[in-house]
């Protein structure tokens, strides 16, 4: 069994969110899986798991114990309007792609060709432009 302590507590009003450094021991044990971090802080903290983003895991020389930095944020929305985007697509479920590469190449080179608001606009994978 793992144990998990944190330090260097800190709780951020302005970006709605509770950060901190969390320290794993898992002697003899391979790293633990962020998932099950995730499970672990919620249960400390009295929170979800998909309001909790742990990154930056190291492990020490040796093993046996990693070190990295855990966000909990208040609610999802605070979560999706601060994270960058590579976390979120880290963690949160991913959307199946709609349309095929054909489709979507083809939208990107219309995109090229048109400025500003049309290209949000011209969003969906139409075909042949139409």
């Amino acid at each position: 069994m793992a144990t998990i302590r944190t330090r260097k507590f800190f709780t951020n009003r302005i970006l709605n969110r509770r950060q901190m450094v969390v320290d794993v021991i898992h002697p003899g044990k391979p790293n633990m899986s962020k998932a099950d971090l995730k499970e672990k802080l919620a249960t400390m903290y009295r929170t979800t798991a998909d309001v909790i983003m742990p990154f930056g895991f190291k492990t020490d020389f040796g093993g046996g114990r990693s070190t990295g930095f855990a966000l909990i944020y208040d609610n999802v929305d605070a979560l999706k309007k601060v994270e960058p985007k590579y976390r979120l697509e880290r963690f949160l479920p991913r959307e199946d792609k709609k349309g095929g590469r054909r489709q979507r190449k083809e939208l990107k080179n219309r995109k090229k060709k048109v400025k500003g608001k049309k290209k949000t606009e011209m969003g969906s994978y139409k075909r042949n432009g139409k």
